[in-house]
């Protein structure tokens, strides 16, 4: 490769560089996906969104169809495997687990005594 090839090639990844820093500082490199889900019975549905940051944790946020609202974190145990706890508003908690491909996924967790499942993206 000759050298002005070299200076064409910078110029090219000058402009990447800058929106990757662009990026991370305004958005910490988040991604926002839709969450739904039921509990085991099928009582109870859940709506809501998950986010993930490049550091490897995120947020989740459900609202129920009995009007309960519960929020909580997660991080990634593997590139594809998730875990977290959460709290409601009616004062339960509970544990959660997914799968993801990084834009969509699975999960089974529990409010309560109670199982749930759940999918994003």
């Amino acid at each position: 490769m000759g050298e002005s090839e070299k200076v064409k090639d910078l110029k090219l990844l000058k402009p990447i560089l800058a929106l990757g820093a662009v990026c991370f500082v305004l958005t910490g490199c988040s991604m926002s996906l839709p969450v739904t889900g039921q509990t085991e019975t099928g009582s109870e549905t859940f709506t809501g969104q998950a986010t993930g940051y490049a550091d490897g944790g995120g947020t989740l946020t459900l609202v129920s169809s009995k009007g309960r609202s519960c929020s909580g974190n997660f991080v990634y145990v593997t590139s594809r495997n998730g875990e977290g706890t959460f709290t409601c508003t009616n004062g339960q908690s509970g544990s959660f687990k997914f799968v993801s491909t990084g834009t969509r996924g699975t999960g089974t967790g529990r409010i309560g005594n109670e199982p749930f499942t759940f999918i994003f993206g």
